[in-house]
């Protein structure tokens, strides 16, 4: 008894909670917790609503595009040109007599070779400029400077710009090959064979120092007690190199392989100002799939044929990026 009146009174004397308030407590918890899950949406939705209107409603304009006869006589009646279904694709894949098969052949076979040489050439101009910028030297700050210049100048400028300095006669570097150097011929960069290298060097010029900021921060991100242990351990700097350096640069340069892929697929200015002052025709050797279709939808205003050559365009950077993922596909899941 003596026990249970001590129990008695203990709960009596003890603090009491204020009873809650109707509109709070447990009730509105539930509701509380909803508006924090929708809150990751609501920012998201002006950059969601930005891609529906940039690309995603372009895309379906183009899909729906390519299945039209839409050619100069049916311009002016877009909503009203009649439907085709896939006969685009198959007159520029497949038809034997149709002149647009090897156009779109050869550009596309271009394209592929223009990609992968444009992003390896600036991948090693721009690892060789990391390293170089990465290092304790007077004029650093002036030669991070200097390689950046080649970024700074527009596209447009950069075609006519190397334009002039491919040419055969009057061109800078057939005067450095000849004047120069003693070579007995003055090669022809804009026709032929090397039409190739005279579109692949000065893209990789200009996307190169793009690829130097974003590698130089991965650098800056390795530790240098690996550095110093491998140093005291006989290492030399060509072996830091390659096991230390290539590797742990692995993720950072998928990152900046996935951007030159995108960019360079997509590439236009530079060969459509360097050939013919505007024509964008390139040649055999050196016409890529973006001014092949510029020309056939706008020079010709062949707009169903060129949408269904876009819509093309699109599946070679859909392969090429999947290409890269199977690369570096380990590199990123270990981030």
């Amino acid at each position: 008894m003596i026990a249970q009146d001590t129990e008695r009174e203990a709960f009596e004397a003890a603090p009491r909670l204020p009873s809650p308030v109707p509109g709070e407590g447990p009730a509105r918890r539930p509701r509380r917790a909803h508006r924090l899950q929708l809150l990751p949406y609501l920012l998201l939705a002006p950059a969601g609503a930005f891609l529906l209107l940039v690309h995603f409603i372009p895309m379906g304009i183009s899909l729906y595009t390519s299945t039209l006869r839409l050619n100069q006589g049916h311009v002016r009646e877009f909503l009203g040109a009649p439907s085709v279904g896939i006969q685009n694709f198959s007159y520029i894949l497949f038809d034997p007599i149709s002149p647009l098969r090897t156009q779109f052949l050869e550009a596309a076979r271009n394209t592929v070779i223009y990609t992968v040489s444009v992003n390896a050439l600036a991948l090693l101009g721009g690892l060789t400029a990391a390293l170089l910028i990465t290092r304790d030297f007077r004029g650093r700050g002036l030669a991070r400077t200097l390689l950046l210049l080649p970024w700074i100048v527009p596209t447009y400028v950069v075609g006519i710009l190397w334009g002039f300095m491919w040419q055969p006669d009057t061109g800078i570097v057939n005067h450095v090959l000849h004047d120069v150097l003693h070579l007995p011929i003055r090669p022809f960069w804009l026709l032929g064979p090397l039409t190739m290298v005279a579109i692949v060097v000065p893209t990789a010029w200009r996307n190169f120092p793009q690829m130097m900021l974003m590698l130089s921060a991965g650098l800056a991100g390795i530790p240098a007690d690996l550095y110093e242990a491998a140093q005291v351990d006989g290492a030399t700097s060509w072996q830091r190199l390659r096991y230390i350096t290539l590797p742990m640069l692995r993720p950072v340069m998928a990152v900046v392989l996935l951007f030159g892929i995108i960019s360079t697929v997509y590439s236009f200015n530079v060969v459509f100002t360097m050939f013919g002052r505007g024509t964008g025709y390139a040649g055999d050797w050196g016409d890529v799939l973006p001014t092949m279709i510029f020309r056939n939808s706008f020079g010709q205003l062949n707009l169903g044929v060129g949408a269904a050559a876009s819509v093309m365009l699109m599946l070679v950077a859909v392969v090429l990026v999947a290409i890269w993922y199977l690369s570096f596909r380990e590199d990123l899941r270990a981030r």
